[in-house]
C-alpha cells in the first residue's frame, strides 16, 4: 500500500477509534460531579492501526503516566511480534521467519514471544486448526496480492490456485519447534513462515490490561484498532458503552448494537476492514485454512470475552467455521459469547449475548 493511502487508512480507523471512545463516555459530562476527569490520547504507530487510550485519572499528569506506560509496552510487542520489518539488535519474529544458507535458524527469543507462540498453539488445538499462526506462506501470499492490488487497481488479480496449495504444504503447526528452558524457536521446514495476525494484537493488548489490573489501575479502555479491552468501570463507577460496528455504515445505525462492559473485551473480525477488488468482487483478509480462500458466510463476527487473546484469535476461528460449527464451540467455552452478522445481514448471537445488551438510553 503507499504511504499516503496507509496513512489515510490510518487516520480513518483514527476517527472511527474517537468516535467509538467519545460514544463511551458521551454521558458521563451530566453525571460526573466530583469524579475523576476523563483523558485520552491517541496513536498510529503501532500493528500498523490506529490506538485509542481513554481513562480516569485525577490529573494530566497521572493520566499521561499510565497512557505513556501502556504505549510504551504496545510498542515492544510491536517490534517483536512484527513478521514485517527487522529492528537493529532485536531478535522478533521477522528473524525467526528469515532462512539462512536455505535454512532457518534455532533463535533465541524474548520470553514474550515464546508465551505468544505456545498461547497460539493452545489455540489451535481449541479451534481445531482453523487459526494456525504457522500460516505465513500462504498469508504471505495474499498479503502481496493485496497490496499490489490496492497500490494499482487496473493490475488487481487473485493468487494463482496452484501457488496457493503449494504454500499449504508448508503450514504443519508441528514444524513449530519451542524449547521453553532455552527460550528458543526453530521452523523445522525451510518453507514455513510465521504469520501472528490473528492473535498478536488480542494478546498484546491483554498482557497490558492485566498489568494495569495486577498494579491496581482500573478506569481505562484500550483499543487498538478496534480490538477493545476494559479495565473495570468508568469513572463514575457505570459501565463502558462499546458498540459493535454496522459494516454497510449507515447513519441512521451505525452501530449493530450497544454493549455494556467492565473488565471484558470486545473484538470484531469483518469482511470490510482489509480487503481489495479484483473486478467488481471484494477479497476480504480473513484466510480459511482449509479452502484457502477467503472465508464466506459472514460480514462480521464480534467476541465478548474476558481475554482480549481469546476474542482476537476466535473472532478470526469463527469466520472459518460453519454458524453450527461455531455455536457448538461457543458452547464449548466459559464466559464467551458472540455476535455473528451473515452475510445476508441477518444477525445471530450465542445463548448469553443479550445480558451484555443496553439500549440507548441506558448510556
Amino acid at each position: 500500500m503507499l504511504l499516503t493511502e496507509k496513512l489515510m487508512k490510518k487516520r480513518q480507523l483514527l476517527a472511527l477509534l474517537l468516535a467509538t471512545a467519545m460514544l463511551s463516555s458521551c454521558f458521563l459530562l451530566f453525571s460526573c460531579g466530583k469524579q475523576k476527569n476523563k483523558y485520552s490520547e491517541y496513536s498510529l504507530d503501532y500493528f500498523d492501526t490506529a490506538t485509542a487510550i481513554t481513562g480516569y485519572a485525577d490529573s494530566q499528569e497521572e493520566f499521561d503516566e499510565v497512557s505513556r506506560q501502556i504505549l510504551d509496552e504496545l510498542a515492544e510487542y510491536h517490534r517483536l511480534y512484527t513478521v514485517y520489518h527487522r529492528y537493529e539488535g532485536l531478535e522478533n519474529l521477522y528473524t525467526v521467519n528469515e532462512l539462512e544458507n536455505g535454512a532457518h535458524r534455532t533463535v533465541t527469543v524474548d520470553r514474550r514471544i515464546i508465551d505468544l507462540l505456545l498461547y497460539s498453539k493452545e489455540m489451535y488445538q481449541k479451534t481445531n486448526g482453523m487459526v494456525n499462526v504457522a500460516m505465513g506462506s500462504v498469508l504471505s501470499i495474499w498479503h502481496d496480492y493485496r497490496e499490489a492490488g490496492r497500490n494499482e487497481p487496473w493490475t488487481a488479480e487473485l493468487p494463482p490456485r496452484e501457488m496457493l496449495e503449494e504454500a499449504a504444504k508448508h503450514t504443519r503447526i508441528e514444524d513449530l519447534i519451542i524449547d521453553e528452558t532455552n527460550n528458543t524457536v526453530h521452523l523445522a521446514d525451510p518453507e514455513m513462515k510465521l504469520d501472528v495476525g490473528a492473535i498478536a494484537k488480542g494478546y498484546a493488548v491483554e498482557m497490558i490490561a492485566q498489568g494495569l489490573e495486577k498494579r491496581g489501575i482500573t478506569g481505562y479502555v484500550l483499543n487498538v484498532g478496534g480490538n477493545v479491552r476494559t479495565v473495570g468501570m468508568r469513572g463514575d463507577g457505570k459501565k463502558w458503552t462499546v458498540g459493535i460496528e454496522n459494516p454497510a455504515g449507515t447513519e441512521d445505525e451505525p452501530y449493530l448494537a450497544y454493549l455494556g462492559l467492565a473488565g471484558e473485551s470486545l473484538i470484531t473480525s469483518g469482511t470490510y476492514q482489509r480487503y481489495y477488488m479484483v473486478g467488481n468482487q471484494s477479497y476480504h483478509h480473513i484466510i480459511d485454512p482449509e479452502t484457502l480462500m477467503p472465508a464466506e458466510g459472514y460480514q462480521s463476527i464480534s467476541v465478548v470475552c474476558k481475554s482480549s487473546a481469546d476474542g482476537d484469535a476466535l473472532s478470526t476461528a469463527l469466520f472459518c467455521m460453519s454458524l453450527d460449527e461455531g455455536k457448538d464451540l461457543v458452547r464449548s467455552l466459559d464466559g464467551v459469547e458472540v455476535h455473528w452478522n451473515l452475510s445476508d445481514g441477518t444477525r445471530v448471537t450465542s445463548d448469553g449475548f443479550e445480558r451484555y445488551l443496553i439500549s440507548i438510553s441506558d448510556k
